[in-house]
């Protein structure tokens, strides 16, 4: 239980840090993965325990 909410915790703390890194991506880093600007702020307006 302990190890389950531990990996939780440390799931949600990337996804906060993928998404803060994304919007500090230049466009074309952005475009070099596939992704638009639009797209970088969609995915970091999301809560960080959605997917």
């Amino acid at each position: 239980m302990v190890v389950a909410l531990t990996d939780l915790l440390y799931l949600w703390q990337q996804r906060l840090r993928d998404r803060e890194a994304l919007l500090q991506m230049t466009t074309a880093q952005l475009k070099d993965i596939g992704l638009s600007r639009a797209d970088a702020l969609q995915e970091a307006e999301k809560p960080f325990w959605r997917r």
